[in-house]
């Protein structure tokens, strides 16, 4: 059984944050979930993730089927993996990965799961070579490109300091090896802490065979430590899920200005406008235009859709339908096919049907709305009473006229026609006119005789 065991215990005192380093997200992600998603996707049964600091909300951000144990004193890497101890097999392979390493690929996974198997491993590091390796391990081989040890920059003689290769932090182990070499590690260093590199040597001195698996790249294996890598690491897998979309035959017009979460899934022949947000879990479907200015957070977007200048949060909008400029779709917002939800228009839990139109400076909220329906300008579903909320009908094929109120709860039945102005308070029957306004009163000479009265005051 392929097992990985996710080193994320650490405060991440760089962050200068009252949260869990892990937690922080890129492109919208817990960088701890980005990590369990890649293992997964490389074959992983089952991720043990190791915690320490902020235990309740590192577990809160991670999925059920997720172990976890608790280093309650981080001493050294070694010692964390110790804590997963009761979940490795002598029979396990297990992959040994950093929780603030967010940009690490399913890809290299699996080619490392194969280096390691093939060239039958005790230990595999995973390595790469960079121009400057101040500050890292260096991966010191044999003549024959055997692994021997990996050096620690203050340890490594002027020849070591010179290799390019350097250690990942990531290992995969043989599960029996791993588990005699743990309990075997020692503390006598500086720091008094427990170490997974000195497992090499002990696992060689005992008969395993180590390798070095030079296959990753170095963007790869960059750690958040601190905010500007933070951000580093959000740029470098923007730009990687911006390109796998225009890949899968997405246009985005200037990828430098568009952000796309790493879940959405978007259709081909979908164009991206300047200025999008695209997060969570949205999917978007084929030929929409989605944009300029445009934030979709976690919704459903139909085909041959046009979204400009609005914001659509937990809501479903079909297809061929067109949405905005300046539209706001509050949660539980449903809107069908072929309709139109225009400018100033806002939706809060609402069921549009299919061909309905409200084109503009609406506020439809509360209420469940039919085929074929027209809601005039101004239109307001009053939903509120200060206390409670309440839900208004419209039925297929209604006219809502301009400058409308629709007190909830109300019904609108099939047909029905509400006159402009009107503040409807009761049910309106199907086929009906509901007129509820005062006649227009004229007062000839009003206007004059106002005049000469301010005039005397």
């Amino acid at each position: 059984m392929k097992k990985a065991i996710i080193l994320a215990a650490g405060k991440g005192t760089r962050m200068k944050s009252s949260h869990p380093k892990v937690v922080h997200k890129v492109c919208g992600k817990e960088m701890v979930n980005h990590v369990v998603d890649a293992s997964a996707e490389a074959g992983v049964d089952e991720n043990i993730v190791v915690l320490g600091h902020g235990i309740d909300e590192v577990k809160s951000a991670l999925s059920e089927d997720v172990k976890v144990v608790v280093q309650n004193e981080q001493l050294g890497t070694a010692h964390a993996v110790m804590m997963a101890n009761d979940y490795i097999g002598e029979d396990d392979t297990v992959v040994v990965l950093c929780g603030d390493t967010p940009l690490i690929e399913s890809e290299t996974l699996s080619s490392f799961f194969d280096f390691h198997k093939n060239g039958d491993f005790a230990v595999t590091v995973l390595t790469t070579s960079v121009e400057d390796p101040t500050g890292y391990g260096r991966i010191i081989r044999d003549s024959n490109k055997h692994l021997i040890k990996i050096v620690e920059q203050k340890d490594a003689s002027d020849e070591e300091k010179a290799v390019k290769e350097i250690n990942s932090g990531i290992y995969c182990f043989k599960g029996k090896y791993l588990k005699e070499a743990l309990a075997k590690v020692g503390n006598d260093n500086a720091q008094g802490e427990y170490y997974l590199p000195d497992t090499i040597e002990l696992i060689r001195l005992s008969g395993g065979k180590a390798g070095a698996c030079e296959g990753a790249t170095i963007e790869e294996l960059m750690g958040v430590n601190s905010r500007v890598q933070l951000s580093n690491a959000e740029k470098i897998m923007r730009r990687k899920i911006n390109e796998a979309h225009m890949e899968n035959g997405v246009t985005i017009i200037d990828v430098d200005s568009t952000y796309i979460d790493k879940d959405v899934e978007i259709g081909n022949d979908t164009v991206i406008m300047p200025g999008c947000m695209i997060t969570k879990k949205s999917k978007i479907g084929s030929s929409c235009t989605i944009g300029p200015d445009t934030t979709i957070e976690n919704s459903t977007v139909g085909d041959d859709t046009t979204i400009k200048k609005s914001e659509i949060l937990d809501s479903e909008v079909g297809s061929n339908t067109k949405v905005g400029p300046f539209a706001y779709l509050r949660p539980q917002s449903q809107v069908g096919n072929n309709c139109k939800i225009g400018d100033f228009v806002e939706v809060k839990k609402a069921k549009i049907g299919d061909g309905s139109k409200a084109s503009h400076l609406s506020y439809i909220g509360d209420a469940e709305v039919g085929k074929n329906v027209n809601i005039g300008c101004g239109v307001v579903f009053v939903n509120y009473d200060g206390k409670n909320k309440f839900k208004s009908i419209v039925k297929d094929n209604a006219f809502i006229g301009s400058n409308s109120n629709l007190i909830a709860p109300v019904v609108i039945e099939e047909d029905a026609y509400i006159a402009t102005g009107s503040t409807i308070t009761d049910d309106v029957p199907q086929g009906n006119l509901a007129i509820a306004r005062q006649r227009q009163v004229l007062k000839p000479g009003w206007v004059e005789n106002k005049r000469k009265r301010d005039e005397q005051k």
